[in-house]
């Protein structure tokens, strides 16, 4: 699911290793419209840092924060929003 983009990882910790924020996952499925997301920001120059980040931080135009616009089915909104930051 890395390798195709349907999730991202990140490196934590001393050790360094690979995790994938909980957030991204919700009875045991990927949110719906994650990877067309993780794709969108890709397109606009985000790498995987960035674009954790951005998902994580607080919109107050959502309100809250794009990963929670996903995880209550408000995935139109955050795409919006995601396909502004390519111009």
């Amino acid at each position: 699911m890395l390798k195709d983009r349907q999730l991202l990882a990140l490196r934590r910790g001393d050790r360094q290793v690979l995790s994938i924020p909980s957030a991204f996952v919700a009875e045991g499925k990927v949110l719906k419209g994650l990877p067309g997301l993780l794709t969108l920001l890709a397109d606009a120059g985000y790498n995987d840092v960035e674009s954790v980040r951005w998902l994580f931080t607080a919109d107050d135009s959502l309100p809250g924060s794009p990963v929670q616009a996903l995880a209550e089915n408000r995935g139109t909104e955050v795409k919006r929003r995601a396909q502004a930051l390519a111009f």
